[in-house]
């Protein structure tokens, strides 16, 4: 069967205008899209009404403002409605600027491009490329692909989702107890209840219970260093790691990033960054992390993942990185960007419960896991005010769990007013935890008032944990001066250096052996913000130019 491609459509109601815009259109991207052309508003969204009856997914929206009667803003808005994970880009003339940027509120409007829009290769690709990037990376084709069959509250399943689903790799979820395919395709497979989860793939023979390793081999993700040496080895692809290894590359060093889990690191688990530097409508962690790991490795740089360090051994002037697979490299600068993790909270029942109803971090397979059911949120930092919102999409009840009286001392003010504009979201002070209950998953909590030691049980389909942070420097021994919260100590918060063999002072962002240096938030004294974590990562490369011109 022959895959339908997406549809590109663009809308005009000057005849001259929509051909050159189909001519450039065709020219770009012919190879991948159907392009498809209206000349008017309502014919547009006629044409959109069909797609959508035919099952037919539509990527990408390019639309003039000003047509009589349909305007452009009034197709995007029907395109939001009957096609809502399309991209919509407005043309628009000088003089509409101002509506166009309304239409960034109105109806989502991801880009607008001032016409005339010539040369395209330097006016319009380069805005059209990115939005269809992005809706590449959010797009689930209609084929079969991996599917996992497993248990709905089974956390080895759970595990191999999220690692799937932070990859940004497709998959389709299928409950043995609910859905009778999968006890079909279990069967055929030769496989039984005790060997679930199980992963079937497009190619290829199925995996049973398989580790993150297995299944990143079989989709072609890098999990092996390609050589023995490298100039600079970059430990962890949150944003700081990232930063490192796009400005490593672009400046001629081979560079190698090994991340654990999936690029983004702890960031990449946000649903909405609001506050970062040229993105006014927010971007998702997933997305920049994304992104980044794209723009590293088109400049040059190798990611594995998933990667582990196990240890490193100072062999001066190089550094030996012990990875889990027995595969050792060698480097010349390291920088640390390993991020933290977050700090687990103890309350009784819900070690048993992780991944069936408790969980640290969100996405969008937990919050659908528990759509209309009531959830709560531990935390009162930017992350679970981020994630209590994301939330509100999937119930009308989500509450805000915080020891203090308020929000104020913790979160950023406009997470505070997205929060109280908010009707699903509450905000519930001087609560703790005590524990959490349930079978096969987590069906509701005992919170105590701080203030007056009065208990209560309630119900509860789902529990995300946001309560600080711990650093993920349990790898690195005794070889680094860490603080007492596990930070490494650079620069001038070092203490005495005893092992210090090079004739200058540590560089800024150096740790306490010359050439390795941390950057991010597993560094003592960062700000814990994804800028300055970008910051910290490309400029830690200025500074391993300068280790490396004097060996």
């Amino acid at each position: 069967m022959t895959e339908v491609k997406p549809v590109i459509i663009a809308v005009d109601d000057e005849p001259e205008v929509v051909q050159a815009v189909q001519r450039d259109l065709r020219a770009r991207y012919a190879s991948d899209y159907r392009i498809v052309w209206a000349n008017g508003g309502q014919e547009a969204i006629d044409t959109l009404t069909t797609l959508a009856m035919q099952n037919t997914p539509v990527a990408l929206m390019l639309v003039d403002q000003r047509m009589p009667g349909v305007t452009g803003i009034d197709v995007l808005r029907e395109t939001l409605q009957i096609h809502p994970g399309a991209k919509r880009a407005l043309l628009t003339a000088y003089a509409d600027t101002e509506a166009a940027i309304q239409a960034i509120n109105d109806v989502a409007l991801d880009h607008y491009i001032l016409k005339p829009w010539d040369p395209p290769e330097e006016k319009l690709y380069p805005v059209l490329d990115d939005l269809l990037e992005d809706w590449q990376a959010g797009y689930r084709p209609h084929f079969e692909g991996i599917r996992v069959i497993g248990q709905q509250w089974s956390r080895s399943a759970h595990e191999i989702k999220a690692f799937l689903a932070r990859n940004q790799i497709p998959y389709r979820s299928m409950d043995i107890e609910t859905d009778p395919q999968a006890w079909i395709l279990t069967e055929q497979a030769g496989a039984t209840m005790s060997d679930l989860p199980l992963v079937l793939f497009s190619d290829g023979p199925p995996i049973s219970t398989p580790t993150p390793s297995q299944i990143a081999e079989r989709v072609g993700l890098r999990t092996h260093a390609t050589s023995d040496v490298y100039d600079v080895v970059i430990i962890g692809g949150g944003p700081a790691g990232l930063a490192a290894a796009v400005y490593g590359a672009s400046e001629g060093l081979s560079t190698l990033l090994v991340e654990e889990e999936a690029p983004g690191g702890q960031a990449g688990q946000s649903t909405m960054i609001e506050n970062y530097l040229g993105f006014p409508k927010g971007i998702s962690g997933a997305d920049l992390a994304r992104r980044a790991a794209s723009q590293a490795q088109r400049l040059g740089a190798e990611i594995l993942v998933p990667g582990t360090v196990t240890a490193l051994t100072r062999n001066d002037p190089f550094i030996t990185v012990h990875m889990a697979d027995d595969k050792d490299v060698t480097c010349k600068a390291m920088v640390i960007a390993s991020g933290v993790s977050y700090r687990r909270l103890t309350a009784e029942g819900l070690e048993p419960l992780i991944g069936a109803g408790v969980y640290y971090g969100t996405s969008n397979i937990e919050a659908s896991s528990h759509r209309d059911q009531p959830m709560y949120v531990v935390g009162g930092g930017n992350s679970a005010g981020q994630a209590s919102l994301f939330l509100s999409r999937f119930t009308d009840s989500v509450t805000i769990l915080i020891r203090g009286d308020d929000l104020a001392q913790t979160m950023s003010q406009y997470l505070i007013d997205n929060i109280d504009a908010n009707p699903a979201v509450h905000v519930r002070p001087f609560s703790q935890v005590l524990s959490a209950f349930g079978g096969t998953h987590l069906e509701g909590l005992v919170i105590r008032d701080r203030q007056t030691s009065v208990e209560e049980q309630v119900p509860a389909g789902a529990l995300f944990i946001f309560i600080g942070q711990t650093a993920h420097t349990d790898w690195v021994g005794d070889l680094l001066q860490l603080d007492e919260g596990g930070f490494i100590l650079t620069g001038t918060d070092l203490g005495p250096l005893k092992s210090w063999n090079v004739e200058r002072d540590p560089l800024p962002l150096e740790t306490s052996v010359p050439g390795i240096f941390a950057a991010g938030d597993v560094r003592h004294g960062s700000i814990k913000r994804v800028a300055g974590a970008v910051g910290e990562g490309a400029t830690s490369i200025r500074f391993v130019h300068q280790h490396l011109a004097a060996l």
